[in-house]
C-alpha cells in the first residue's frame, strides 16, 4: 500500500520532496512560507509570466498539510497506480492532470478579467498543491481495477468533490479537481494499455 525505493521510486521519491516542503511549511516563518507559496502560485500572473517554472513548483508544496487527505490520497492512489503502469507514466497522469485542470480552471479568470467581469486582483489568486494530480490520478487507477471495486471508488470520490463544490468553499478549485477527475477517467485506454504492455 505504501511506496518503496525499489517497487514505486518515483511515488516515494516525490514523497520524500512533500516531506521535506511540508517541513519546511509548518516550522519556516510564516512570511518565508507566504512568500514561497507566492512565488509557486499557479495563478494567471505567474502562468503568463513562467508557465514552466510555476506548473512545476506548485506541485511541491501539500495544500492543507501533509497528514491531510490529498496527501493521504497520494501516497495509496500513486502506489497503487506506479505499481500497475510503472513510474514514467503515473508521472504522466498526475501531471496531465495537474497541468491541464490548472489551466482549464485559471484560463477563463484571465479572460473574465479582461472582459471586465472580474476584478484585476484575481489574477493573482493563491493557486499551489497537489489535489488535481490526485484528483486525475484517482480517475484513470479506477479504469484499472474491477468493475466491483471502480465504481464505489469513484462515485465516492466523486461524490465528495460534488458536495465540495456546492458547499462554495472555493469553486474554482472544485470545479479543477472534477475537470482532474475526468481527465484521468480520459485516460482509461491509455492506462490500460500500458497495464497490458507491463504485463507482457
Amino acid at each position: 500500500l505504501l511506496p518503496t525505493p525499489t517497487g514505486t521510486p518515483f511515488t516515494f521519491a516525490y514523497t520524500a520532496v512533500l516531506a521535506v516542503t511540508s517541513i519546511v511549511a509548518t516550522y519556516a516563518a510564516p512570511d518565508l512560507v507566504h512568500a514561497l507559496h507566492q512565488d509557486s502560485s499557479t495563478d494567471v500572473a505567474h502562468l503568463v509570466r513562467t508557465p514552466v517554472l510555476v506548473l512545476l513548483t506548485s506541485a511541491l508544496w501539500v495544500a492543507g498539510g501533509f497528514l491531510g487527505p490529498y496527501a493521504l490520497g497520494f501516497l495509496l492512489v500513486l502506489t497503487a497506480l506506479e505499481r500497475r503502469v510503472g513510474g514514467v507514466r503515473t508521472a504522466l497522469v498526475f501531471l496531465a492532470g495537474h497541468v491541464l485542470a490548472t489551466l482549464a480552471t485559471e484560463v477563463p479568470v484571465g479572460l473574465a478579467v479582461l472582459a471586465g467581469r472580474l476584478p484585476g486582483s484575481s489574477l493573482f489568486r493563491l493557486d499551489y498543491g497537489i489535489s488535481f494530480g490526485v484528483a486525475a490520478s484517482v480517475g484513470a487507477l479506477a479504469g484499472l481495477l474491477r468493475p466491483w471495486l471502480r465504481w464505489p471508488v469513484l462515485a465516492l470520490f466523486g461524490g465528495m468533490l460534488l458536495q465540495d463544490l456546492l458547499n462554495l468553499t472555493d469553486p474554482l478549485t472544485n470545479w479543477g479537481h472534477l475537470i482532474a477527475l475526468v481527465i484521468g477517467v480520459g485516460m482509461w485506454p491509455l492506462v490500460r494499455r500500458w497495464r497490458a504492455a507491463r504485463a507482457g
